[in-house]
């Protein structure tokens, strides 16, 4: 049956129920604002379904395997057999726990769920057309929307991921069987994240890079110690060359590459993975019927309210540009649903913390010691080597360092790199401090669990004061 169109209101619209989609509506929910959310596909978006949540499920349980196979030194001596169906199955059931909560906390809080995909038609109202045959279309009437729809994997020219041998970094998440041969196309996060994990299950990994080296944007130090872990592995790179194209071949595939001096190579894999960044999802969306426009790469602007051009239209996460972050769309998130209901909130990206899942993990926030100089301060920097952490040393975990940047003259830290075990927790202390302009004398003098991992930080503080006591001062 055919079921006519209807029409209904809301206060506050979320299109798009991932990170940033649904925390905005919670938020606007508990702020009093009659809230609607609109989800085509799953709750909790690409970050709980195909992304954050699946790869770190898979890195901790490559992370355990290799652990065990590799510490003889330690007097242990394993040979683990990984099942991959198995850990897929386990991977699911973290997911499935995960996105029905994200449901559930939805409708505890008020929020009203819609199925469907949404497309402006002004500003004050959109359309939905609800998936399935004979589903109909709604319209909804709205004073505030939030943007929220996120990004999708970018597709390279001559690597369809409508060809089976072609991998997406949702794709590769999905795998029954570790693959023995595997083609990676990228050497970002994504790249350098899920070529660690498959060479820790026994993967051979061949990377190839149009750049000179892994992970841009991130200082050569960093860059350093990660490579030549993941070279340790026995992940293979190949930089200053681009992918031009595969063919199938007998066992596999084969890609082919090129320099810009015109120079071809070919790399054999059961599949390649492509993963050269993502892009904004905006196509579905109409915003032209509402004035909108994208920017050179596809984002839309954004004030520091989550505003965009349109005053009552928000935009969060990764359609609102870099970084492309879950905590940063949730932040944003928040902000947005704040700003709907008449509060005086606002976002400060500089205190928004990054991480990459590596081995060893990387975690940045604030500023550099290069960017504090370009903004005209006389930077402070302080670092505590992991050889010299005796909780690094329990842990047979020694590559890496914890640097802590400030101002010199108030003292006030301004940001940190942290190349470390369980970096992604610990750069939340330094998080915390650049958010509340917290000085060095603040971090050095707060006592810290011994032996902890996080007393690097407080070693870095005093090394920047030129009185560290367990690392030579510089």
């Amino acid at each position: 049956m055919v079921m006519g169109d209807i029409a209904t209101s809301t206060d506050l619209l979320v299109i798009g129920a991932g990170p940033g989609g649904y925390v905005a509506a919670i938020r606007g929910a508990q702020l009093g604002l009659d809230t609607t959310l609109v989800e085509k596909d799953a709750y909790g978006g690409v970050c709980l379904n195909r992304g954050c949540i699946p790869s770190k499920a898979f890195i901790h349980g490559a992370d355990l395997a290799h652990e065990a196979g590799t510490a003889e030194e330690l007097g242990i001596h394993a040979d683990p057999a990984v099942d991959m169906s198995r850990m897929q199955a386990w991977k699911s059931e973290v997911v499935d726990q995960l996105t029905s909560g994200v449901e559930k906390l939805c409708k505890a809080n008020g929020v009203s769920l819609l199925e469907g995909t949404a497309a402006f038609e002004d500003e004050h109202t959109v359309r939905i057309a609800h998936g399935g045959e004979g589903q109909g279309m709604e319209t909804v009437e709205f004073e505030h929307a939030v943007i929220a729809t996120g990004s999708r994997p970018i597709q390279i020219p001559g690597f369809d991921y409508a060809d089976e041998p072609v991998l997406s970094s949702a794709a590769l998440l999905e795998m029954e069987s570790v693959p023995d041969r595997l083609v990676v196309v990228g050497a970002g996060y994504i790249g350098m994240e899920l070529s660690t994990m498959l060479a820790k299950l026994g993967t051979d990994v061949t990377v190839v890079e149009m750049l000179d080296d892994v992970l841009p944007g991130y200082e050569d130090d960093i860059k350093r110690i990660v490579r030549s872990r993941a070279e340790n592995l026995g992940v293979e790179f190949h930089f200053g060359e681009g992918a031009t194209g595969w063919e199938q071949a007998p066992e596999g595939v084969v890609v082919t590459t090129e320099t810009e001096d015109g120079e071809q190579s070919e790399y054999s894999g059961d599949a390649v993975l492509v993963a050269v960044g993502r892009q904004p999802v905006t196509d579905t969306l109409e915003i032209d019927e509402i004035g909108l426009e994208t920017d050179e790469n596809g984002f839309l602007e954004t004030d520091d309210r989550a505003r965009t051009d349109v005053e009552n239209v928000f935009a969060v996460g990764d359609v609102a540009g870099e970084p492309m972050l879950a905590h940063k769309a949730s932040a944003e998130g928040i902000v947005a649903a704040e700003v709907a209901a008449g509060e005086p909130a606002a976002l400060d990206h500089q205190a928004i913390p990054a991480a990459v899942f590596t081995d060893p993990e990387i975690a940045t926030v604030g500023m550099t010691s290069d960017e504090a100089e370009e903004a005209g301060f006389e930077p402070a920097v302080g670092e505590m080597p992991l050889r010299a952490s005796g909780r690094a040393l329990t842990m047979n975990e020694t590559d890496g360092f914890v640097r802590i940047v400030a101002d010199a003259d108030s003292g006030i830290v301004l940001g940190g790199q942290l190349v470390a075990p369980e970096a992604s927790e610990l750069v939340a202390e330094v998080a915390l401090a650049v958010e509340m302009s917290a000085t060095l004398e603040d971090l050095g003098g707060t006592v810290h669990t011994h032996p902890t991992l996080a007393e690097a930080v407080m070693e870095a503080a005093e090394n920047a004061q030129d009185q560290a006591i367990h690392t030579l001062n510089r």
